[in-house]
């Protein structure tokens, strides 16, 4: 992963993938992974996502992970949150309530973290990865989640020869070579969206969709 771009995007504030609202497919489709209250969700690559306070609120325990301090603060900022900080192996730790956010390099999550949490919530981080990173990511993040684990998944599909990511297009078939050997895998819902999205359209994109994924560790 190309930390310095990311970390460049956050310090000049080139934030545009930010979003000023909760995602609606979260709302949606959460509630349908029945988990009980007080399960661990896992949100990487998380930015400052309204979503992690939205997963907290629903009475889950959420270990978010982001690479940028300055997203990190900029979330307990926002929501008036003064997190407790201390410094762990993987990296810095800042806790507030039912919130952890961990400020570190998503490949540096070890196995005992990652098997504490009974879901996951990837909403950007697939398709912030180009493809040679896809399936190092899938192989070190989900294939150390525990069995049982459910993920709500949404990437985007587009044609990608159209666009340089990130976001990158992430299609069905590569969702189900990337998931498909452990995790059975359901398409909840498709959306085409580029009428939503001018941003995408000014940039030459002929089609945009986003699809929603239920995903259960085997």
């Amino acid at each position: 992963m190309d930390t310095d771009f990311w970390l460049q995007r956050w310090e000049h504030g080139q934030t545009g993938f930010h979003q000023p609202r909760v995602m609606p497919l979260l709302q949606k489709h959460w509630p349908g992974l029945g988990l009980p209250a007080g399960s661990r969700v896992l949100v990487p690559l998380a930015g400052k996502s309204l979503d992690v306070a939205w997963l907290a609120e629903q009475g889950h325990a959420v270990l978010a992970v982001e690479l940028s301090p300055i997203a990190v603060g900029q979330f307990f900022e926002e929501h008036a949150l003064r997190p407790d900080i201390r410094t762990t192996p993987r990296g810095t730790l800042y806790r507030a309530g039912s919130i952890e956010f961990l400020c570190g390099d998503i490949f540096g999550l070890d196995a005992a973290t990652l098997a504490g949490c009974a879901a996951c919530y990837d909403r950007a981080a697939l398709i912030a990865l180009p493809p040679a990173l896809r399936t190092r990511y899938v192989r070190h993040v989900y294939d150390q989640l525990p069995a049982g684990c459910r993920t709500l998944l949404l990437t985007l599909d587009y044609p990608q020869a159209e666009m340089d990511g990130p976001p990158f297009s992430v299609p069905e078939s590569e969702v189900r070579a990337l998931y498909g050997e452990r995790w059975r895998i359901e398409r909840l819902e498709h959306r085409d969206i580029l009428d939503q999205e001018p941003h995408f359209a000014a940039r030459g994109i002929s089609r945009l969709g986003t699809d929603a994924y239920r995903l259960t560790a085997t």
